[in-house]
């Protein structure tokens, strides 16, 4: 089993929407660069634990805990020209862009960014690095168990 961190914007899908989509399920669409896309299709497996974070809001952190329960496939928002995410180069036959489904586990407290750099144990996590925009990185085992276990 593999830990994510996986960045959504609150206002197109947040830890509530999740956890009132039907079957508590919902595609992780509009992803757009490809180091998240090839986490998704190459290493994500179903199971994977995955921190929910709230991205572009007033104050970001993680919101809560879901769980991955789908192998890639292709994110249907590419091919849709009314959609933020469409993508002209990309094709049915040679889709670009990849999505899994992930399934609400819990709401947690907010965890801020400025929760997470107090403890010496997350110092390293890729979302506390400078520059870091990546919207999927992964999770050491040790910074899933800490979080889950000491500050959700």
């Amino acid at each position: 089993m593999r830990y994510w961190l996986m960045k959504s914007e609150p206002d197109e899908a947040s830890i509530d929407d999740l956890a009132n989509a039907p079957n508590q399920t919902l595609p992780w669409t509009g992803v757009r660069n490809y180091q998240a896309r090839n986490f998704m299709r190459d290493t994500m497996q179903i199971g994977d634990g995955v921190l929910f974070y709230h991205s572009s809001c007033p104050e970001p952190g993680i919101a809560g805990l879901a769980e991955v329960i789908s192998t890639a496939y292709p994110d249907p928002t590419q091919f849709d020209k009314k959609s933020d995410y469409f993508d002209p180069k990309s094709t049915q036959e040679t889709p670009r862009w990849m999505l899994v489904d992930v399934r609400f586990v819990k709401k947690t407290p907010l965890i801020s960014l400025a929760a997470l750099r107090e403890h010496a144990e997350l110092a390293d996590m890729r979302v506390l690095a400078k520059g870091n925009r990546l919207s999927i990185t992964p999770v050491t085992d040790t910074e899933w168990r800490f979080i889950t276990k000491r500050l959700v």
